[in-house]
């Protein structure tokens, strides 16, 4: 008798813990700043801001989200410092169990662009499938599945432009998921790059992951970059991370939980083939990042 089958990731988080240990908690080029808040009538409120090391240009945004759980609704209205005002509507498990219908607008009051994207999701035990409706851009409809059995992922995507009458982009995915470790590997850009991705967690306080990209469309001497990374747990408050690619970029990422709520991120890139050249002052970059989540 075979064992009940979680529901598998969606599309856009296969090989997620990889790319999390490889992509997040590295704040460098930047010093960030995120609040959040929740009042007792069930609206979160997020004010974020950034301000690039290299460019001092700042930017930020205030966002608002409103929940109502025994609808399965949730209203999300955003503004940002490049005056976009951004809306989003989710409703999730009312129309059918498993099923969660989104809408997200984008609006530039400046220059009249905007932008629709309507999704429809459909989640069941051993299968995660999605649709897009791109309104303005096309029409484009991009649809992507996952099917799952036993920690076996097979995934794929494709996207087909409406007024052109022709499929635009199509990718393709397989891979292994189980407690300690995941492998995938990608197909993408209508097969003209490939990446494989694996993630192991060593022990409860060391985790290990490697990222390879190879691109048929680059130059013999620069279509594949690699990357590998680690993760230690310092103890229960405090974390650090440690990344190296093939062109010689260390980054350091050091994590500390200051109490509940609080959290502070540090981060350092060096480029390790630079770093006696007087000249490469640019190529080091060092950052940091704050969330106040009350």
């Amino acid at each position: 008798m075979s064992l009940p089958q979680p529901v598998p990731p969606s599309w856009k988080d296969l090989g997620k813990s990889s790319n999390d240990l490889l992509g997040k908690d590295f704040p460098i080029s930047s010093v960030a700043l995120e609040v959040k808040t929740l009042t007792p009538s069930n609206v979160a409120f997020k004010v974020g801001g950034s301000r690039d090391t290299k460019s001092s240009l700042i930017t930020g945004d205030i966002e608002a989200k409103f929940f109502n759980k025994p609808h399965g609704l949730v209203f999300t209205q955003s503004w940002t410092t490049s005056n976009i005002l951004k809306t989003q509507v989710e409703v999730d498990n009312q129309i059918a169990k498993g099923v969660k219908l989104d809408l997200q607008t984008a609006l530039t009051p400046d220059t009249g662009a905007k932008s629709a994207l309507f999704t429809t999701t459909y989640k069941q035990p051993g299968l995660h499938t999605r649709a897009f409706l791109d309104v303005f851009k096309g029409p484009t409809f991009t649809a992507d599945t996952v099917i799952g059995r036993d920690g076996f992922l097979v995934g794929a995507e494709a996207s087909y432009n409406v007024t052109e009458g022709k499929i635009t982009k199509y990718a393709t995915a397989i891979g292994y998921s189980a407690p300690e470790y995941a492998v995938t590997l990608h197909g993408l850009g209508n097969l003209s790059t490939f990446a494989a991705s694996y993630y192991h967690r060593v022990n409860p306080d060391v985790e290990a992951g490697a990222k390879a990209v190879y691109d048929t469309r680059a130059s013999p001497s620069g279509n594949v970059a690699l990357e590998v990374g680690a993760k230690v747990y310092l103890d229960s408050a405090a974390f650090v991370k440690a990344k190296i690619n093939n062109l010689g970029v260390l980054a350091l990422g050091y994590t500390q939980s200051l109490r509940p709520g609080v959290r502070a991120s540090f981060g350092l890139a060096l480029d390790t083939q630079r770093l006696n050249d007087p000249t490469s002052q640019g190529a080091h970059k060092v950052g940091a990042s704050f969330t106040f989540d009350g």
